[in-house]
């Protein structure tokens, strides 16, 4: 959705609008993959949006300045978008069938137990991170401290947990790359889009359980 805004907002300017859906690999003048390096990709948006900074063109004319911006933001929301794994294996999916990946609320099998896991940590969490918004006593406090050192332990080693199946996640990608590349041909292609779209579902799940464990510990830790 926040792409989208974005996009929609380039396309009410001057700038000639990107084809739909946008194609953010042609930002960057890369072939549409799974895989891109990070580095590489990173290295190519700062040379790029050196050009357009506002800090560079703020002595140009306000057409100049406007279009400036708007690339600016358009290197921005692609750069956005291709750096995370998650993102730009469903925005590969969004370019090869020409419409957005249908959002799926299954949990993957393989990940059901730690699902579960991973969900009451954090339903204790929220409840620790309560008591010790409500509790005045320094004593109380001590103890709740204690508890909440110990909660976060925990929450440290699923997030460990985490790390492991991402790097399993990012191998599978790097494989999955090798396959695509290797098919030149459209059905050859086709054929490798439902574990991609597998991929994109189990990369969502992961960040988004990284985003709340992070969120708790922060909250467990001040």
């Amino acid at each position: 959705m926040f792409l989208r805004r974005k996009l929609q907002r380039l396309n009410r300017t001057g700038i000639q609008p990107l084809p739909s859906p946008p194609d953010y690999f042609a930002v960057f003048e890369e072939t549409p993959r799974p895989w891109l390096d990070p580095e590489r990709l990173r290295q190519k948006f700062l040379d790029l949006s050196a050009a357009v900074h506002p800090d560079r063109v703020h002595q140009l004319d306000s057409p100049e300045r406007a279009k400036a911006h708007e690339r600016y933001v358009l290197l921005n929301v692609a750069y956005q978008c291709l750096s995370r794994h998650r993102d730009r294996v469903r925005h590969l999916l969004e370019l090869e069938s020409g419409e957005r990946p249908e959002e799926i609320s299954r949990v993957p099998a393989e990940l059901v137990n730690l699902f579960m896991e991973i969900g009451r940590e954090l339903r204790e969490a929220e409840k620790l991170h309560l008591e010790k918004t409500k509790t005045t006593s320094p004593l109380l406090q001590v103890q709740l401290f204690e508890r909440a050192q110990k909660q976060v332990e925990r929450l440290q080693q699923l997030r460990d947990t985490l790390r492991t199946l991402n790097e399993k996640a990012e191998a599978d990608l790097r494989l999955a790359d090798r396959e695509w590349t290797e098919a030149t041909a459209g059905a050859d292609r086709k054929a490798l889009l439902p574990p991609l779209r597998e991929l994109q579902h189990r990369l969502g799940y992961l960040d988004k359980w990284e985003a709340q464990l992070h969120q708790r510990i922060l909250e467990l830790s001040i």
